[in-house]
């Protein structure tokens, strides 16, 4: 990959879609991992006018820490950026004792702490006209579907989501993203734990690579054990998710139901 040229039309595509919407600028989550700090940093490249927020819902303190340094890394990088810490943890627990206990189970929960993200993405977006920047990857948001509909999924726009996460690190190592960033093992830290997203998933992004590329690249050679089990995990999910990665399902009402009686 020719990472300065791909992070040069990645930065000029932000910069060309921004102009166009009539828009100042980018709003990012911050989560303390690669994806959202490779994203923010491109963002900042443009020179327009970036935000970037951490939003903590009884979060693991490795990871707001890891947010933390990468935010004033940033700032110090680029003056065209500001930050804003907004501690979601009373919302999220209000929003909790007011739902009937028999939904809260631990998915349910965990994807409503991305929507309640979401939208106070929105709201710093719509008060500054800016886009909401999503941090998906290809994996995540064409392979597997391992994001929130309407959560980290509600975006204006995809800069890294042609990516696989291998590019990923690869991009985020070319601008200078900060070691512990680099170092840390992907989490969505949507559970007030120490689950990693291999944990939830079963394979490793390399591995769930693998089984995307394999698929695109129509092989046919015999799967290991192993392999077998990593493209079972892809397929599945890929089937499960499809309802988030396809457009939402309209229905047609055929011309001759419209006629008038």
């Amino acid at each position: 990959m020719k990472k300065k040229e791909v992070i040069s039309h990645i930065v000029n595509w932000l910069s060309g879609y921004s102009a166009r919407s009539g828009t100042d600028g980018f709003v990012i989550g911050i989560s303390g991992g690669i994806d959202s700090a490779l994203t923010s940093t491109l963002c900042a490249m443009t020179g327009k006018k970036c935000i970037v927020l951490n939003m903590p819902i009884r979060q693991n303190s490795r990871e707001v820490d890891r947010s933390m340094e990468h935010i004033e890394w940033l700032k110090k990088k680029f003056p065209n950026v500001s930050s804003a810490v907004v501690n979601l943890t009373g919302i999220f627990e209000k929003m909790e004792s007011d739902f009937p206990e028999d939904i809260q189970d631990f998915l349910s929960m965990a994807n409503t702490r991305a929507r309640l993200r979401m939208t106070t993405l929105y709201a710093f977006a719509g008060h500054h006209r800016l886009l909401v920047a999503g941090t998906g990857n290809k994996i995540e948001d064409f392979g597997i579907g391992f994001y929130t509909k309407y959560g980290d999924g509600g975006v204006d726009l995809s800069p890294i989501a042609d990516l696989m996460k291998s590019e990923v690190y690869a991009l985020a190592t070319e601008v200078g993203v900060v070691e512990s960033i680099l170092r840390a093992r992907p989490t969505d830290g949507l559970f007030a734990d120490d689950r990693t997203d291999e944990d939830q998933i079963g394979a490793s992004y390399d591995e769930l690579e693998w089984a995307m590329l394999y698929i695109e690249n129509k092989e046919s050679y015999v799967l290991d054990e192993r392999q077998q089990r990593v493209m079972d995990i892809f397929l599945q999910r890929n089937r499960a998710n499809k309802h988030k990665m396809d457009p939402i399902p309209v229905c047609l009402i055929p011309a001759a139901l419209k006629v008038k009686d």
